[in-house]
């Protein structure tokens, strides 16, 4: 177990943010929120999956919603009003009669990350260092816990309209996510969420460990970069183990609210050695899909990402808009998702689209 410094958060929040493909909730308010914690005095201490004893009890707190522009939404507090997964983290705990021993993300996200590390730090106790995911999804089931067939509930729902749920039982994963997003659409868009209770033991077989650390050491890489004048985004790449996908400038961002989620598409003209091509990504919240001159590129489960080429730091879903200069790039996905179950839930037939998973570092293309 450690401390995290102040440095540290933001380099994981930047790298989080990054690993977000787009989603992940808002790294500004993220931030925000843990500069309010940390101002409070309180601390921020990270854990490896192996320091779990296998009879404690983890549970995963985090936001449900779609995403905004930045500087809009109904949203303007400052405060734990932006925490209702603590609202729904204690009231579990509670119904539980037992205290959590540590919280996990429930993604790689900006937004949803920070919000973690939040509760955590506000109940006293640590983070562990994976999650279930090792990247932002979309929708509830889509888990590694869901693979690993680890039951998501008992689990609870809070809104900032002061509504607190427990939901008992579900017939499945599916149905915990209808109930939930049912929830945030008539909450403002946004409800605040802990589920998968569970011990060490099962948790140490059914996540994606490292995580954490893995943005923290992309965000420090960029970080770095810009401060040596270096490639911030070959940073991001390289330290991420990733691919260089296409440069551009946006040249369509088209998006809307849907059912609890954000649905957009981009177009980018290329520039630099991409010019004369063109590019262009589909998202649900996060990026789902991506071409190359009208050919299928990259999909999920692999990372989609657009940074800001002069920054390296991640644009999110829908603040990536016409004119702007942007880069992408992809990293591998776990390998839990390349599994028949994982892509059943996490793949492009998903979503719709019948492209057969190829897997990133497999696209001659980008060789």
């Amino acid at each position: 177990m450690h401390t995290l410094d102040e440095q540290q958060l933001e380099d994981m929040i930047r790298g989080c943010t990054i690993l977000g493909t787009g989603g992940g909730g808002s790294p500004t308010r993220g931030l925000r929120l843990i500069q309010s914690n940390l101002a409070a005095g309180r601390e921020f201490k990270l854990i490896g999956l192996e320091e779990v004893p296998d009879d404690a009890l983890v549970a995963s707190p985090y936001m449900c919603g779609s995403v905004s522009p930045e500087g809009v939404g109904t949203s303007t507090s400052q405060g734990d009003e932006e925490m209702e997964c603590l609202e729904a983290f204690k009231a579990l705990e509670a119904d539980l009669g037992r205290p959590f021993f540590a919280a996990i993300a429930t993604e790689i996200g900006g937004g949803n990350t920070a919000a973690a590390l939040c509760v955590a730090a506000r109940q006293g106790i640590p983070i562990v260092d994976a999650d279930p995911a090792g990247r932002s999804v979309p929708e509830l089931q889509q888990t590694t816990f869901c693979i690993k067939d680890v039951p998501i509930a008992p689990l609870a729902v809070a809104t900032a309209k002061g509504d607190v749920l427990i939901v008992k039982e579900v017939s499945d994963d599916y149905r915990a996510e209808a109930i939930v997003r049912a929830v945030a659409v008539v909450s403002d868009d946004r409800a605040g969420v802990t589920d998968h209770p569970m011990v060490g033991k099962a948790l140490k077989t059914s996540v994606v460990p490292g995580t954490l650390t893995t943005a923290l050491t992309i965000g420090k890489a960029v970080r770095e970069a810009r401060s040596s004048g270096a490639d911030p985004v070959q940073a991001a790449v390289s330290a991420g183990n990733g691919f260089f996908l296409f440069e551009g400038e946006v040249a369509k961002a088209d998006w809307k609210f849907e059912e609890g989620f954000t649905i957009g598409e981009l177009t980018i003209s290329g520039q630099a050695d991409d010019r004369g091509h063109h590019y262009r990504i589909w998202y649900k919240n996060e990026h789902i899909a991506s071409w190359y001159d009208d050919e299928p590129d990259v999909t999920v489960p692999d990372l989609i990402c657009v940074l800001d080429p002069k920054t390296g730091e991640a644009i999110t879903n829908p603040n990536c808009k016409k004119a702007r200069e942007v880069a992408v790039v992809g990293y591998p996905s776990p390998e839990l998702w390349r599994s028949s179950r994982g892509l059943e839930l996490f793949g492009p037939k998903h979503f719709g689209y019948e492209i057969p998973y190829r897997p990133i570092e497999k696209n001659s293309r980008i060789r």
